[in-house]
């Protein structure tokens, strides 16, 4: 059990630095079309993960309860992930990293910044849906767990590759610039263990806990992969990467529930 939470609340962190560390190897960022298949299979991996290993085990753990109301927590706690990330959204700054005009302004430790408390949800909702596996009460298994963490691992290759690339080309040397970008993954594994040790004291909470998670994610895949892997066009890779990601989590979790 200690192997399994451990090897799924790093996976996320293992991603963003992976993407870093393009950085010492790479000359330009990477190519439109494998940008847009990681988010489209990365967003079809998470709405899956937030239905399937979120969602529908936060409505199971109220059934007994609630009754035909079951869905009442998980609707309150979905509510409030979206809310919650809209909020980040508004106070924090989000400037235009892609391009590096954040980092050709200056202003480095904004970019860092802003993409390392967008990271904060993604390290709660691995942190949620291991807690549910280490406390019961949940239907959730080692395989959808690791599935939604993966999932996160993927759409944080391009993430941790935007911090440092543009900083690089700013004229940061490369080992900085990579140890910024990985940095910013930092408060993932961080937010994981918080919210799997506050979840110890507040089991009766898991279900808001579960939809809470699934709400920050939907948000995540709504407002940033799916404009990002429709960006300049119409494109199918983004679109069949999602499908593709999507039914591989759904069957997993499925078959293996």
């Amino acid at each position: 059990m200690f192997y399994d939470v451990f090897s799924g609340i790093a996976l996320p962190f293992a991603g963003t630095a992976l993407g870093s560390a393009c950085v010492l190897f790479m000359k330009k960022s990477f190519g439109r079309n494998l940008e847009r298949a990681l988010d489209g299979a990365a967003g079809g991996i998470m709405v899956a993960a937030s239905i399937w290993s979120l969602i529908i085990p936060a409505i199971e753990q109220c059934a007994a309860d609630l009754g035909q109301l079951a869905f009442l927590p998980a609707a309150v706690g979905f509510a409030l992930g979206i809310l919650f990330l809209t909020a980040l959204d508004r106070l924090i700054p989000q400037p235009d990293i892609a391009d590096g005009d954040a980092v050709r302004t200056g202003d480095k430790r904004l970019m860092v910044l802003a993409v390392t408390i967008h990271n904060i949800p993604e390290g709660m909702a691995v942190g949620a849906v291991y807690a549910g596996l280490i406390y019961g009460g949940a239907d959730i298994t080692s395989a959808s767990a690791l599935a939604l963490a993966l999932g996160i691992a993927i759409q944080n290759l391009p993430e941790g590759a935007i911090v440092s690339m543009p900083m690089h080309a700013a004229g940061t040397g490369k080992m900085k610039s990579f140890v910024c970008g990985m940095l910013s993954g930092a408060v993932e594994p961080l937010g994981a263990l918080i919210t799997i040790a506050a979840a110890g004291y507040v089991i009766p909470a898991m279900p808001y806990l579960l939809s809470f998670a699934a709400g920050a994610m939907f948000y995540v895949v709504v407002e940033e992969l799916i404009p990002e892997m429709t960006e300049g066009g119409r494109s199918y890779t983004g679109v069949l990467a999602f499908a593709v990601g999507f039914l591989l989590m759904m069957s997993l979790d499925v078959a293996l529930g």
